[in-house]
């Protein structure tokens, strides 16, 4: 799913001279945010810059996505917090948006919903990979397109954290209480479970504006004014402590056969005597305090994620036929996650799209061409620079500085 982006810059933060989450909510709010924000309490910051997020989309974009892009059911959704509106309405026998459909439940009220935009738009790509780099876990977008006096959702929460990007247009939102605190990934909201309290806190996001909104926080939104709303939803897909220990807990079981024994006979029964199993239970504990480490855990964790992200290879065919000569610079791109492991006899570059293998004696070449500063062939003492230096272009890890 391609598009025209709203404006010419891929990475508008480093335009401004910042890293993403700097210029997302401002350097004040990002200096404390990590440790006094997060996940803690909602936030809302106001820029003052209507154009501010207008380099990552606009109404006209979404507006040619419709007219010309293939979108399929799933893409592309209507919502509207007034009706049941059902996909029929919208997709046809063949599972094709119908695009007249579109423009005609949006003129009735409906919230144009397009999901995982990112996957398709060079851009917001860039967006989610600068801020995975600050966050370390799978990040989103979901673009939210709202006619004027309209709502898509219901009261409601969501089971990730939030950054809500106010494109263009006005949204009047509102904060209630939060059931559900640090709600689970699967820990979907109902409304039959989770009553809808008193609102907290009323604001309205202009253009240029942020809002975010930790997880399990009930809230909704309505357009304001006269004129359509436009905002991007940055979601934040996190791994959890209990994760972690998940992790460690299964390798602390590859070398304690304690932990593989079976479960009792019987222990689905009434007339089951726990006792026993209460007592290997707490030794099992026991062995977990003991034993569990961090590290092997959070190594694993960390490799999941590096080794999940796509590889950014964008401009790399057009550098491919080139030679790489002795005083062209390079270095490493921006964001992009790596760690380095021992492979057997030799090291395995961990990074977005897979593994890469070198000889256990390029670990410093390595390091130095993946430290972020600039280097030529010449700097790398490897086995083979040139074919270092081509390999990491090519998976999207370096580029000519």
């Amino acid at each position: 799913m391609n598009r025209i982006s709203g404006g010419a810059s891929p990475r508008p933060w480093l335009a401004q001279g910042g890293d993403a989450i700097s210029w997302l909510i401002g350097r004040e709010q990002a200096a404390r945010f990590l440790d006094q924000t997060y996940e803690r309490q909602p936030l809302v910051v106001t820029h003052e810059d209507r154009r501010r997020f207008s380099d990552l989309l606009s109404f006209k974009a979404i507006d040619q996505l419709n007219a010309g892009a293939d979108l399929r059911e799933g893409q592309l959704m209507l919502v509207d917090a007034s009706r049941d509106l059902q996909p029929s309405a919208y997709v046809t026998e063949t599972g094709a948006i119908d695009r007249g459909a579109v423009v005609s439940q949006f003129r009735q009220g409906a919230t144009i919903v397009l999901n995982q935009l990112h996957q398709g738009d060079a851009t917001l790509a860039a967006f989610c990979r600068a801020m995975e780099a600050v966050f370390s876990c799978h990040v989103q977008t979901n673009i939210y397109l709202t006619p004027p006096n309209a709502q898509g959702f219901r009261t409601h929460y969501d089971n990730h954290d939030v950054f809500v990007l106010q494109v263009e247009g006005e949204k009047a939102w509102r904060f209630y209480n939060t059931p559900v605190d640090l709600a689970y990934r699967g820990e979907n909201f109902s409304h039959d479970e989770h009553p809808v309290g008193e609102v907290t806190h009323e604001f309205v996001l202009k253009a240029g504006d942020v809002a975010y909104l930790p997880r399990g926080l009930m809230h909704d939104a309505r357009t304001s004014g006269d004129e359509p709303s436009l905002h991007i939803t940055c979601g934040l897909i996190v791994k959890t402590w209990a994760d972690l220990v998940l992790e460690a807990v299964s390798e602390v079981a590859l070398t304690s056969p304690e932990f593989r024994r079976g479960l009792p006979p019987g222990y689905a029964r009434q007339d089951f005597d726990r006792g026993a199993a209460k007592v290997y239970f707490r030794t099992l504990m026991k062995t977990l305090s003991d034993h569990a480490r961090l590290e092997g855990a959070m190594d694993l964790l960390a490799d999941q994620f590096i080794r999940s992200r796509d590889a950014d290879v964008s401009g790399a065919l057009a550098l491919a036929p080139r030679p790489i000569t002795p005083d062209q610079a390079w270095r490493a791109r921006d964001d992009t996650p790596w760690r380095l492991a021992e492979d057997g006899e030799g090291l395995a570059l961990i990074a977005p799209g897979g593994d890469i293998a070198f000889p256990m004696g390029d670990r410093a070449a390595i390091e130095l061409a993946m430290g972020g500063q600039t280097f030529r062939v010449g700097d790398l003492k490897a086995e083979d620079p040139e074919r270092m230096i081509a390999r990491l272009s090519d998976y999207g890890l370096i580029q000519r500085a």
